[in-house]
């Protein structure tokens, strides 16, 4: 069966070298057909790794280096894409999924420039497939098999973490049809509203699944990893917020290419770098030259094959734009105070702000490769990324509401003087009843100030109540997705300024207060799983009246030879409280005393509830737009 998936997969790679030719070539039909069956020959190929996976056969080698018989199905089927293979293999299953999408979709009117969209896309799909079969094939068979297999990584053995690849690879590989569609763009030399209407979804249906996925990912971190947070800055999480960054200044640029035919060079540059970012990412996890939790592989053959791709198909696209660049309409004149002005300066705070975390990440790559040892942690970004954020998110509320071409700022100071108002009550409240830090406080207001920006905004454009109902999904998309962004700050802060953090031992029977909450450890108990066995401590948590148990523990899976830290954590309604569960070291008296990390974090789950909400607005703004009604003849 992989042998005819193996198959399958080759004739894919010859049939997406056939779309790039044609696609080049401006036949629109054959291109499109070509990628619609090189994507049906990549599911075949995509299902028979699956299937090897689901029926744990160790012949394959991939699925003997990630797979046992002894896991729950759910993680032999997770289990394809856990891995540098069978991820790769998904890789190219989306990006031939987008191809094909795009020919049965794109109806532009425009058939040459569709043609080569699709020719590109072929391009790149192309060289995926190639890296798949000769640097990392899922097919390899084993002579002779094994009887057992090692085993997925544990801390992939977990639902979001079934979920997040898939997601994230979504996002990553739908930027490379933004890509496509911006090559198309610059090769015609026609990158104007209508290209930006085309563009507009595409670039939305990458942001969602990106977006989503990052939050999966953080999710999955927060419980699995025991480290308390949801954001480390370790590098993989930061070669994921990359092109999420970027993928933001696209969207906001090709709103203004869209209405008012500016920014058209820009555009097309954030369309590919969006990818390029994309493909940095994959570069740095799949390299080896990044330790990390997340990190797949470490062969820097097949880091060198990716950043050489990374090379040609992003230096090809960037020579393609500074050759046409110049050549593309810059539409109507504005000025710095005008909507244009201000989505121009939202688009290079966000750059600046991708620059920031690029070089924090790659620095100490950079300084490692000349003899040096420097580390690049949380305390660079909170002086770097976060005030540079900050400034674009006091902006939002007030430009939104600027006109295109020329801003009236009659009303400038009554926004300063709302911001202002704001502030000052929670330093107020930080000073009076509430313990609230100054920079703290001046970061909820940050959050506050965008939620009720967002609902001044539609106010502003319903003007009544009756009209709220009426107004179209992309404005509440809009709406929404900004709201979530001020709920994720005000839940950032929250969980970064109020979080605490408390280290006890106990040994069976003894109780410590931590952050107002009596803990009790009643017992430890060995317990076994499918696959793994582990110590599970039992804690009762005691507060006021309320009572909760927890169970925290700590697994261990022979197979992969590795353990995990299961947490345990209680939702107050207002904060988490959480625990991971340590070592146990005996005493003289022969007494085993077990450390715990117990931490209490106000209202994290805004973080993620805010991500789903610009998620959900993201895919709110994908809704048709209304067609006029022509006049009757």
């Amino acid at each position: 069966m992989i042998e005819a998936g193996h198959f399958a997969a080759i004739i894919a790679l010859v049939l997406s070298g056939f779309q790039a030719w044609r696609g080049l070539a401006g036949d629109r039909s054959n291109s499109g057909l070509f990628s619609i069956i090189a994507f049906f020959l990549m599911a075949f190929s995509f299902a028979t790794i699956v299937y090897a996976f689901a029926r744990s056969d160790f012949s394959v080698q991939l699925v003997a280096n990630n797979s046992h018989t002894l896991k729950p199905f759910i993680y032999k089927i997770a289990g394809t894409w856990g891995n540098h293979e069978g991820s790769m293999a998904m890789w190219c299953l989306v990006g031939l999924g987008f191809a094909a999408a795009g020919a049965w979709l794109l109806r532009t009117g425009r058939p040459k420039f569709e043609a080569r969209a699709l020719g590109v896309q072929g391009l790149l799909n192309f060289g995926s497939l190639l890296y798949l079969l000769l640097a990392s094939s899922p097919f390899t068979r084993l002579d002779p098999a094994p009887l057992q297999g090692t085993g997925l990584n544990p801390l992939l053995q977990d639902p979001a973490l079934a979920i997040h690849p898939p997601m994230l690879y979504l996002g990553y590989v739908g930027y490379s049809f933004v890509f496509a569609l911006a090559a198309a763009g610059l090769i015609e030399g026609r990158v104007d509203s209508a290209w930006a209407k085309t563009v507009r979804n595409w670039a939305l249906a990458a942001f969602v699944p990106l977006s989503l996925g990052i939050a999966l990912g953080s999710y999955w971190a927060y419980y699995e990893l025991g480290w308390g947070g949801w954001w480390f800055w370790d590098p993989v999480e930061n070669a994921s917020l990359m092109p999420w960054l970027i993928g933001a200044a696209l969207m906001h640029s090709i709103t203004v290419t869209e209405k008012r035919g500016s920014f058209s060079a820009w555009t097309a540059l954030l369309a590919v770098l969006a990818f390029c970012f994309s493909m940095l990412g994959a570069f740095l996890v799949r390299s080896g030259v990044l330790t990390s939790v997340h990190a797949f592989a470490v062969d820097s053959f097949r880091g060198s094959m990716l950043l050489g791709g990374l090379l040609v198909f992003g230096g090809a696209a960037l020579v393609l734009f500074l050759i046409r660049a110049t050549k593309l309409s810059s539409g109507p004149s504005w000025t710095a105070t005008s909507r244009e002005g201000a989505l121009m300066g939202n688009n290079l705070v966000l750059t600046v702000a991708t620059a920031t975390v690029m070089l924090g990440t790659l620095f100490p790559l950079i300084a490692e490769a000349l003899g040096e040892t420097i580390s690049v942690g949380e305390p660079y970004f909170n002086l770097t990324f976060t005030p540079i954020m900050a400034l674009a998110l006091i902006a939002l509320p007030v430009v939104q509401a600027w006109s295109w071409g020329r801003a009236d700022l009659s009303s400038l100071w009554k926004w300063a003087a709302g911001f202002a108002g704001i502030v000052a009550l929670f330093w107020l409240a930080g000073i009076g009843p509430l313990d609230i830090p100054l920079l703290a406080g001046v970061g909820l207001a940050i959050g506050v100030w965008l939620i009720i920006g967002a609902g001044l905004e539609i106010w502003r454009r319903a003007k009544t109540f009756s009209r709220l109902g009426s107004m179209s999904p992309r404005i509440w998309g809009m709406t929404i997705a900004h709201a979530g962004l001020g709920l994720f700050v005000i839940g950032a802060v929250l969980q970064t300024s109020g979080r605490t953090q408390t280290t006890i031992a106990l040994q069976q029977g003894e109780a410590a207060n931590v952050a107002g909450w009596q803990m009790t450890l009643d017992d430890v108990s060995s317990i076994e799983g499918p696959n793994w066995y582990a110590e599970r401590a039992t804690l009762t948590a005691r507060r006021g009246g309320s009572v909760q148990t927890l169970e925290p523990s700590k697994r261990y899976y022979p197979a992969a030879r590795m353990p995990t830290t299961e947490t345990a954590i209680h939702k107050t309604g207002t904060a988490d409280l959480y625990v991971a569960l340590g070592d146990g070291r005996r005493n003289a008296a022969g007494e085993t005393r077990w450390t715990f990390e117990v931490f209490l974090n106000p209202l994290i789950d805004f973080v993620y509830l805010g991500v789903i909400l610009i998620g959900l607005g993201a895919g709110l703004c994908m809704w048709p737009r209304k067609k006029r009604k022509t006049e009757a003849a």
